[in-house]
């Protein structure tokens, strides 16, 4: 079974920057660069939504538009880690952001398509 943990989460000032990782591991041995990799959100009083998803050896990535070019997602498989790197934040940005995987070619931005989740990492923006 698959767990996922996040952390790098915290209290930021608009404008700043932070850098959430992703610590992947298996009972068994893990080969990471099976599985995509993605993060979402969760807002208070919203449906959680796709932030940024990644193909094995990154042949694909995307982000939502609310943060292209700001967010860089990236994975060291050789590690079994994923991280999200934040810049330029915004009180929009807070929520609760979550890392997801699943053994899949396809990129998606859709918490459906994911079975592996972590337990969550707060992020707020607020002056």
């Amino acid at each position: 079974q698959l767990q996922l943990v996040e952390s790098g989460g915290g209290v930021v000032q608009p404008g700043g920057s932070l850098k959430l990782s992703c610590a992947a591991s298996s009972g068994d041995t893990l080969d990471l660069d099976y599985y995509i990799v993605g993060w979402f959100r969760q807002a208070p009083g919203k449906e959680r939504e796709g932030v940024s998803c990644a193909t094995q050896r990154e042949f694909t990535i995307r982000y939502a538009d609310s943060v292209k070019g700001r967010f860089t997602i990236s994975r060291d498989d050789a590690k079994n880690m994923v991280y999200l790197g934040m810049n330029s934040l915004k009180p929009e940005d807070t929520g609760v952001y979550y890392c997801a995987a699943e053994l899949s070619p396809v990129c998606s931005q859709n918490s459906e398509d994911f079975k592996h989740w972590g337990q969550g990492a707060q992020v707020t923006v607020a002056a």
